[in-house]
């Protein structure tokens, strides 16, 4: 692999950095609008955020429906997702991250907060439609979630009631017979309380023909989302946000053929499936003496039905064939409780008082699991029980006017319980430690400097499959060092935003997904996948992201990730040596680039560019993804009570991959290993009506 596609990448977002610098001049009220983070221990805005997060808004510009978080995560560098399912439910940051999930528990290296809830490691419920912000904190995140938050933490944030009443429908066509209707309606309930109240429902058939069925919809998307939230300020020191809400998915599987294309020949179509119900409540009140309390509970039940067509044809295809499925339903609860007392705002920090937070977490998970395989004499069923307890707290030091330090740190006794039908035992107890040490030096009002080091880590855990080795079994958890310095700058009176960070991380102890293959007394194959611990490894990059108004009808915006990763004393399941070989789904650059132009009143034109470099989709083999471009372009006319959008993702038709394995599953040349890739969407063409009273 050479270095020539990053080089190129580089070139693209050096000349628009030129061009921002040449822009012409434009009217001081002309300005970004001020973005706060939410996720941190304290809201705070973008530019005095400790740490590398992109913010990412649902702009209604956006090309395409934007009905899942698979369809924006391209905007923030150095993330990417695996599929492997109907939707992108696993997402590795900087290179780190789990890619799938069979019979084993899974501990999360990318936490995921859907208002306040935990939902790591099931993304599929990760809808957006009345979704405020998505926040992605990438980098470990040892101080502020702690085990769920190895590799960074995805918070995503819907919007909040208004104070005056408000309507809105949504309608979606296009190709795919793709239709969806959306509605929300918020105001005010009383003086004191606000609601708001969103429901969306969308389908479309998929992408995939199924030749054997006649059918084209074995891959169709199903999908409701149901959520409410209220707003309660009892007293203007004190407010109480709920939040409810229910995500249904029914989603066909159906997506991986022998020939590498969208032509299936399954007889036994998959279904991934998921019905989330949650519900979160954060109080805060302010106390004597500048101090305030946060308090903040979440739960949610998921039910998760996961199922495939094991051999993706039907019972006859060849002689020498076989026929299989296989089908994993979870019953899923997870509770979370967060206490957090705060000292006054930064501004005391700059009075020469340290501001603090001091706070406690707990959660709790119960995972129940029913697996019906083929070739199992009875249904495997399992039971997993976790318990978290952190204490954490943060620190603020102004050594100066423009200097302060920053030290947090969090431990954690991270406890499980797990038995299985097989006679599978296992209570793992791990006593985790994190936290961040950091120097920040504000430049002026609008830009910082910050340099530090964080300490991330991961619990450990083991593998269900009983004919393993018994010192595969089980692994030990991960540490992750993260060496960091940042520089976040507004210019042109807030027209234009910039931010990059270098970082450099040492994983010890790295928890390895790899797969070994075995042979069938019936002379097909088995795919067995487990986790072990590798020696160690490395992951470096960059990362910049930029955004401006260049002139009063043109933004434009850009963000580049360059990354590096290797392994260090590294054989893997199969026997190979993978020192010094890239780690799984960490491509060397991701470039998300485009403009928003309104060339008349009213009317607008968007362009957003995605590329990304080739990877390896594992660490067990050596299949690796194409590079790829992909354009997504939005066409519009916007009026004060209704807009009507045309849009195209993936405009040229390209055919990228989202998920890869390698093995032997084609009987037309004797089950031959070789690799097998799932293709992502296809172009996908549309329009979408907006009515708001």
């Amino acid at each position: 692999m050479t270095a020539a596609p990053s080089l190129t990448a580089c070139a693209r977002t050096a000349g628009l950095a030129i061009l921002l610098t040449t822009a012409p001049g434009l009217a001081d009220e002309e300005k970004l609008d001020e973005i706060i983070v939410r996720g941190e221990l304290r809201d705070v805005p973008l530019d005095d955020a400790t740490s590398s997060v992109s913010v990412l808004s649902i702009n209604p510009q956006h090309p395409g429906p934007v009905g899942h978080l698979e369809d924006i995560l391209s905007q923030a560098p150095n993330v990417n997702f695996s599929s492997g399912a109907s939707r992108a439910r696993f997402i590795q940051i900087r290179g780190i991250g789990e890619r799938g999930q069979f019979a084993e528990p899974l501990n999360s290296s990318v936490g995921l907060l859907l208002d306040g809830v935990d939902m790591s490691g099931i993304g599929t419920a990760a809808t957006l439609f009345d979704i405020d912000q998505v926040e992605v904190f990438r980098g470990p995140q040892g101080t502020l979630y702690g085990a769920n938050a190895l590799a960074g933490l995805i918070n995503v944030i819907s919007r909040a009631p208004a104070a005056e009443f408000g309507a809105r429908v949504m309608l979606d066509a296009g190709e795919f017979d793709t239709r969806g209707i959306g509605a929300v309606v918020t105001g005010p309930l009383h003086e004191k309380l606000q609601a708001r109240l969103a429901l969306r429902s969308y389908r479309d058939d998929g992408f995939i023909d199924n030749a054997f069925l006649g059918r084209d919809d074995t891959t169709e998307r199903d999908e409701e989302t149901l959520r409410a939230r209220l707003r309660w300020t009892p007293a203007d020191t004190s407010e109480v946000d709920v939040t409810l809400g229910r995500v249904a998915i029914d989603n066909g599987y159906d997506n991986f053929s022998l020939d590498n294309n969208r032509v299936t020949l399954s007889d036994n179509p998959g279904r991934d499936r998921q019905t989330s119900e949650f519900g979160s409540v954060r109080w805060s009140v302010d106390l004597p003496r500048e101090r305030r309390l946060l308090a903040s509970a979440g739960h949610a039940t998921s039910d998760i039905d996961y199922g495939y067509d094991e051999d993706w044809t039907f019972d006859g295809f060849h002689p020498d064939g076989y026929s299989s499925t296989d089908r994993y339903r979870r019953d899923r609860n997870t509770s979370t409780l967060d206490i957090r007392l705060l000292s006054g705002a930064v501004a005391s920090e700059q009075n020469g008082r340290p501001g603090w937070v001091l706070g406690v977490f707990g959660l709790t998970q119960s995972v129940d699991l029913e697996r019906n395989y083929t070739f199992l004499d009875a249904a495997y069923r399992s039971a997993y029980d976790v318990d978290r307890v952190a204490l954490y707290g943060d620190v603020t030091w102004p050594l100066q006017d423009t200097l302060r330090l920053r030290v947090g740190l969090r431990g954690e006794r991270h406890e499980a319980e797990f038995v299985d039908s097989d006679g599978g035992r296992f209570s793992p107890s791990d006593d985790l430690l994190g936290g961040r040490i950091q120097l920040e030096f504000l430049l002026n009002e609008a830009g910082m400097i910050y340099g530090g080091v964080n300490r991330g880590y991961k619990a450990g855990g083991f593998n269900t499959d009983g004919t393993l080795d018994p010192d595969l079994r089980e692994f030990e958890p991960e540490l992750l060092w993260n060496a960091e310095i940042g520089w976040k700058q507004q210019w042109w009176a807030g027209r234009l935003s910039t931010q990059a960070s270098l970082f450099y991380m040492w994983r010890d102890d790295v928890q390895i997904n790899t797969s070994i293959v075995r042979e069938r007394d019936d002379g097909g194959s088995e795919f067995i996948d487990f986790t072990g611990n590798g020696a160690q490894g490395t992951n470096a990059g960059l990362e910049l992201q930029v955004d401006a108004i260049l002139t009063e009808n043109l933004t434009v915006f850009a963000s580049l990730g360059l990354l590096d990763t290797e392994f260090e004393d590294y054989i893997n399941g199969a026997g190979d040596d993978l020192s010094g070989r890239e780690q799984a789904q960490a491509p060397r650059y991701q470039l998300h680039a485009g403009a928003e132009y309104w060339p008349f009143p009213r009317w607008f034109a968007r362009v957003d560019l995605e590329a990304r470099d080739a990877y390896f989709f594992s660490d067990s083999h050596d299949l690796q993804s194409d590079a790829h471009e992909l354009v997504h372009l939005s066409l519009g006319y916007q009026s004060e009570r209704w807009s009507v959008k045309l849009w195209a993702r993936n405009l040229t038709d390209e055919d990228f991959p989202v998920r890869g394995f390698f093995f032997g599953n084609d009987p037309r040349d004797g089950y031959t290993s070789r690799g097998f890739t799932q293709l992502g969407a296809p172009r996908h063409a549309g329009v979408t009506v907006t009515i708001d009273w």
